[in-house]
């Protein structure tokens, strides 16, 4: 008669419940406690495989929470390229802005020989409109000042234009245009030599200013200036 169960293989009292024949507190080799991995230790954070620690990547190729990748490259399109070098100016364009500017300075020319003899200028100024002398002074001298201001501007657009500025250019066509016009209609009346001449220079840079060869220079400066 026996005082309790014994173990079938070698005698004896049996293990306490839940641990295994080998031994009290290990863990059996079939089923491992609860919580614990096959090679022991804490397993990995849910969601992630057996390979990546805390933080890394999960086995799937998916990046983990507040890692990114690179920002993508910008369209062709948005990348601007080198400027291009700037062009020589052609023929076109040299002998048409040095038609404006020799009509410019005969111009000059004539104000000044025509104000040569200011005296002559006041008592002729005074026979035919009648004006009184202080009167004749104020009207010579603002002439005066106002064609040396417009000739100053004239100077200034054809030096943009000649920087490749194609506002400037369009300029000059306005005011040659005009110019001619006025020349034309005045030659019924009488044209002197130095009026022929000027006016032939801005006809003659009109059109050089529209040849095909200056059309495309204006172009491509204008096309440079936008990649700055």
């Amino acid at each position: 008669m026996t005082s309790g169960p014994q173990d079938p293989q070698h005698g004896g009292w049996g293990p306490p419940p839940g641990q295994g024949p080998e031994g009290q507190g290990s863990p059996g080799q079939g089923q491992p406690p609860y919580g614990q991995g096959q090679q022991g230790g804490w397993g990995p954070p849910p969601g992630q495989g057996q390979q990546g620690g805390w933080g890394g990547p999960g086995q799937g190729g998916q990046p983990q929470y507040g890692q990114y990748g690179g920002y993508p490259a910008a369209p062709g399109g948005w990348e601007s390229g080198p400027p291009e070098e700037p062009q020589p100016r052609p023929s076109t364009v040299r002998f048409g802005l040095g038609a404006f500017l020799a009509s410019t300075l005969i111009n000059l020319i004539s104000l000044v020989l025509g104000f040569s003899d200011l005296d002559e200028v006041r008592r002729q100024a005074a026979t035919d409109s009648g004006l009184t002398e202080e009167q004749v002074d104020a009207l010579v001298n603002t002439t005066i000042v106002i064609t040396l201001v417009l000739i100053a501007a004239f100077l200034l657009v054809i030096w943009f234009a000649w920087q490749g500025h194609n506002w400037a250019r369009i300029v000059l066509f306005v005011l040659g245009g005009i110019s001619v016009l006025l020349g034309l209609l005045g030659a019924g009346v009488g044209l002197s030599f130095l009026g022929l001449v000027q006016l032939v220079l801005v006809a003659a840079g009109i059109v050089l200013l529209a040849q095909k060869q200056s059309n495309e220079w204006y172009r491509s400066e204008r096309r440079r200036r936008a990649l700055r």
